[in-house]
C-alpha cells in the first residue's frame, strides 16, 4: 500500500514534467496523509490540467461520509471490475506527482520500521491514480482520488508486500486519456516498479506523526533510532487465588 508520501520538488519542476497549462505555486511536502489535499495532473478537453483534491476516493454513489471507509489505495489487479473503482478507472484516471514515498516494516512483535522510497536518480516518481466527485445532499462537491497499488517488486517485497504503480513519462498519455483508451488497454500499466529504478532506507520514526513535516523526515536513520518503541504494557489484571497451593506460572497474563 501507500499510506504517506513526499512532494518536494519544486512547482517549475513539476510543471515542466507534466506541461499543464496552471502555474500553481506550492510548498514542499515531506509527510502527505490521507484526507489531506494532493496534486493531481489529470485531461480535461484534451489537455492536461493541474488540480487539488483530497485524499481518499469517494465513489459517486456514497450517500453516508460517515459509514465509507476511506478509500487512499486502489488494488490495481481489481480495480477494471470492482464497483468502487470501476467508473474511475473507465472515466477518471490521473496521475499523481510524488518525489517518494514511505512503507512500515514489521520488526518483531508491534514494532514497525518505517523506510524512505525514492528513485535512484533522484527525479520526481509518478503515481498512477483515479478520481472522482462526490456530490452531497445539500449540492456540495468534493473531489476525491486514490493510488493504485501493486504488489511489490523484489526490491521492495522484504519491506511491505504492495507499492504504488510507477507511469513512465513515455505512458502518461496512455493513462490519462480515457477518451481514447479504454480501462482493460489502460491496466496493462499496472504492473511493479522496475527492480533498478527505486533505492530504500531507514528513516527515524518521526514520519509517524501526521505533524512532522520537514526534510529531517527523509534523512537516513541514525543509529539506535530506527525502531519504534513497543507499547508500554496494560497493567494486568488481579489474578484470581491459585487454589491447592498451586504457585502462579504467569501463563495467565496479557503482558
Amino acid at each position: 500500500m501507500c499510506g504517506r508520501y513526499t512532494v518536494t520538488s519544486s512547482p517549475e519542476a513539476i510543471r515542466a514534467l507534466f506541461r499543464y497549462e496552471e502555474q500553481p505555486n506550492f510548498p514542499a511536502r515531506y509527510n502527505v496523509a490521507p484526507t489531506q489535499p494532493i496534486p493531481i495532473v489529470r485531461l480535461v478537453e484534451g489537455k492536461r490540467h493541474f488540480a487539488l483534491v483530497r485524499w481518499g476516493l469517494l465513489p459517486s454513489w456514497v450517500k453516508d461520509l460517515k459509514t465509507f471507509t476511506l478509500l487512499i489505495n486502489a488494488r490495481g489487479e481489481s480495480v477494471v471490475e470492482k464497483p468502487a473503482f470501476r467508473a474511475a478507472m473507465r472515466h477518471r484516471r490521473c496521475l499523481i506527482p510524488a518525489d517518494g514515498f514511505y512503507e512500515w516494516k514489521a520488526v518483531g512483535g508491534r514494532r514497525k520500521q518505517p523506510f524512505f522510497v525514492r528513485a535512484k536518480s533522484g527525479m520526481p516518481l509518478t503515481f498512477a491514480g483515479l478520481w472522482e466527485t462526490w456530490t452531497g445532499p445539500n449540492g456540495e462537491e468534493l473531489e476525491t482520488a486514490a493510488i493504485v497499488t501493486i504488489r511489490a517488486n523484489r526490491v521492495l517485497a522484504p519491506i511491505h508486500d504492495r507499492m504504488p504503480v510507477v507511469v513512465p513519462q513515455e505512458a502518461f498519455d496512455l493513462w490519462l486519456d480515457c477518451a481514447h483508451v479504454d480501462a482493460t488497454t489502460a491496466a496493462a500499466l499496472i504492473q511493479p516498479a522496475p527492480e533498478d529504478l527505486l533505492d530504500a532506507y531507514a528513516v527515524s520514526t518521526a514520519v509517524n506523526r501526521t505533524a512532522n513535516d520537514n526534510p529531517k523526515l527523509v534523512e537516513r536513520a541514525a543509529a539506535g533510532v530506527e525502531l519504534e518503541p513497543a507499547p508500554a504494557p496494560k497493567p494486568a489484571a488481579p489474578r484470581a487465588r491459585i487454589k491447592r497451593g498451586k504457585k502462579d506460572d504467569g501463563q495467565t497474563s496479557l503482558c
